[in-house]
């Protein structure tokens, strides 16, 4: 039975050192399961187009857009190009920071698919240990029991626990960060695509909704491994350049209303808004910018607004106006 056709997706943008021991990572694999790899270059500034010029590898394909779109308008761009051109049985989405194991395009072939339309790799840590922003999700709001989960142990109430990283069959999931996450077409075809105007975070969350919604098994597989090369930590402040507290709380409010609903969502609001707002002590002599950006963040995320330009974000970031 032949492999199926596997079509690695990377989105950069500015970070040649790591694309490139990325795309070599990812062109070892041997092409009978791996057909093709797809970088999309959200408008780097330095030497990444002129590097992916240079290459020849057949399998290496680049698609070059006009502007940075962020992570989400990447994804969407990347996903549309490679379902149009490249004829993909699945799609593998990945950062330009993070690369799979050597062994892990077999492993993928190695094992039934059927079952799933969504499989997650475990995503660790260069020092080994898990990468807790790849950790993959379980909707709090699906049942009492995830529920009050969420609420007594917080994060650990709804993302996989540390067991599942070493259990034998895969885990059913809910939700994936786009790092290490494979795709069917069927799942596409059926779903769509992320919501670019996002820019980033949180379309990989809004996205999995989106998959769950339309009957999309997700499987958290541990034999799947990833390495993350980042240096982000999760939860800390300030958050840098300022201009990404706009998109990181409204996406979150819009993630907020598709996972609880209607009703669970405004009380979540209260108390988000209450956390976020007394973050600001964090910004000193840029406070008064960052709880204008939190205002903004809020009114668009509840009201599901998101036309907003990133010059427009950045100019408000800039000069504290809020127009």
């Amino acid at each position: 039975m032949p492999s199926p056709r596997v079509i690695a997706l990377v989105v950069t943008y500015n970070r040649l050192p790591h694309l490139q021991k990325t795309v070599a990572r990812l062109l070892q694999a041997n092409p009978a399961h791996l057909a093709g790899v797809l970088v999309v270059d959200n408008a780097s500034a330095d030497d990444t187009a002129s590097w992916l010029a240079a290459q020849s590898d057949p399998r290496l394909q680049v698609l070059a857009l006009a502007a940075n779109s962020g992570g989400a308008g990447g994804f969407e761009a990347g996903m549309r190009h490679a379902m149009e051109h490249l004829s993909p049985d699945w799609l593998l989405l990945m950062d330009d920071d993070a690369r799979p194991a050597a062994d892990m395009f077999e492993t993928f072939a190695a094992r039934e698919r059927e079952s799933h339309e969504g499989w997650v790799a475990a995503t660790y840590f260069p020092d080994g240990g898990i990468c807790e922003m790849n950790r993959p999700v379980l909707n709090p709001f699906q049942s009492l029991g995830t529920f009050f989960a969420a609420l007594i142990k917080g994060r650990a109430g709804y993302h996989v626990a540390d067991a599942a990283y070493t259990a034998p069959e895969p885990t059913e999931v809910d939700g994936a960060s786009f790092v290490g996450f494979f795709v069917a077409r069927s799942a596409v075809e059926r779903t769509g695509y992320p919501d670019g105007r996002l820019f980033i975070y949180g379309d990989d969350a809004l996205y999995s909704i989106q998959l769950r919604r339309q009957g999309v098994r997700i499987g958290f597989d541990p034999a799947l491994r990833f390495e993350h090369d980042c240096g982000t930590e999760m939860g800390t402040h300030p958050i840098t350049p300022l201009w990404k507290v706009y998109y990181m709380y409204r996406n979150q409010l819009l993630v907020y209303r598709a996972a609880a609903g209607p009703v669970l969502f405004w009380p979540i609001v209260a108390l988000k808004v209450f956390a976020w707002w007394r973050q600001g002590g964090h910004y000193g002599a840029r406070r008064a910018i960052y709880r204008a950006l939190l205002r903004r963040a809020v009114r668009d995320g509840v009201a599901g607004r998101r036309s907003a330009s990133f010059e427009k974000v950045r100019d408000w970031a800039e000069t504290g106006s809020n127009s």
